[in-house]
């Protein structure tokens, strides 16, 4: 199972959010590249990006700084906030970015989602951003009608085959994660596979995550408890790895 490190941006910095909220940030760094360094030398893998920003005004605002960092370290970056029309895959191609994740675009715009598709194939990833069960959008201050199972086997038909899930109570929040919910997504679409976020607190739930890997969970994105050194990146990667002690 993988294991990506959050590095979300806002204001050029490095943050983190409670349940999305973008009034109630806790800053890490004034320097996401350096972070970003930081992770891999302590044996990241792959890191996963976001551009807060973005995600709210619904266009790209800290690409230089997500592009420097994919430029910066020698793993996969995988990006997403703002990614929202045909414009913005234009200006992602002369980047180092290994996989985009697109959300509010791929449920509100059919077309633009085919697009997406037709660019990056299976480097595409589609954010399912859920708070009780229904999906949101537009940096999570909206809520739509569309229940996360409906759109995940939405995306299964049209070809897509990896989302992230991401409970947005849980986000944050360092409350565990809702082990539940992901099972039963990856139940639901078992040609889909499911990177789960949204709450990771303890090993335990790297654990209990890792014991739903046959059903289709393949991933997990850790934030705030890597940050505030709840546990080590190598502790969790050990976890995953199935090599604990």
């Amino acid at each position: 199972m993988r294991l990506f490190p959050a590095i979300d941006i806002q204001g050029g910095r490095c943050v983190r959010l409670r349940r999305g909220d973008f009034s109630d940030e806790t800053i890490f760094s004034h320097d996401p590249v350096e972070v970003a360094r930081r992770w891999v030398e302590s044996g990241a893998r792959s890191l996963h990006v976001v551009d807060l920003d973005g995600a709210r005004e619904g266009d790209m605002r800290n690409l230089p700084l997500v592009a420097a960092i994919a430029e910066a370290v020698t793993v996969p970056v995988q990006f997403g906030g703002g990614i929202r029309s045909e414009a913005a895959l234009d200006r992602l191609r002369g980047t180092a970015v290994n996989r985009i994740i697109v959300g509010t675009g791929a449920l509100l715009d059919e077309g633009f989602l085919r697009a997406a598709l037709a660019d990056w194939g299976s480097r595409l990833i589609v954010a399912v951003d859920a708070e009780d069960g229904f999906v949101s959008t537009h940096g999570w201050r909206q809520r739509s009608g569309m229940s996360a199972s409906s759109f995940v086997r939405q995306l299964a038909e049209s070809g897509l085959r990896e989302v992230i899930y991401t409970d947005i109570d849980r986000d944050g929040m360092l409350g565990g994660m809702n082990l539940k919910a992901i099972e039963e997504l990856a139940r639901s679409v078992p040609e889909m596979e499911v990177i789960a976020s949204g709450g990771l607190t303890s090993l335990q739930d790297l654990r209990a995550l890792k014991r739903l890997e046959p059903v289709g969970v393949t991933g997990v994105i850790a934030g705030r408890a890597l940050y505030e050194k709840i546990f080590t990146l190598q502790q969790a990667l050990d976890v995953l790895d199935g090599i604990e002690p």
